[in-house]
């Protein structure tokens, strides 16, 4: 899985990144919706920034279609995956 960041914008807070993600051999764009939590050197000496994102995909659009019907007539899965992403960089020496 990767996701190359195409283009992004600062509206308060918030950022929205857009970008491609490649899953299963399978690329469409989706949006994360972010947060920039700051920078703080660690134990080492490095710097770390934090962020958090979120954002939603269909599981259908990278070829994941399996599913099961319940005895109830419900599926065991749907086909909308919210993702919440918690990332932390650390600056290259």
């Amino acid at each position: 899985m990767t996701y190359k960041l195409k283009s992004y914008h600062k509206t308060g807070d918030d950022y929205t990144a857009v970008g491609d993600l490649t899953l299963l051999g399978v690329t469409k764009e989706v949006v994360l919706v972010g947060h920039f939590n700051g920078v703080a050197k660690d134990p080492w000496g490095n710097l770390r920034a934090g962020f958090t994102a979120e954002g939603k995909l269909n599981r259908k659009d990278f070829g994941m279609n399996w599913n099961k019907t319940l005895d109830s007539g419900g599926l065991v899965v749907g086909d909308e995956v919210h993702m919440k992403l918690d990332i932390e960089c650390i600056k290259a020496k």
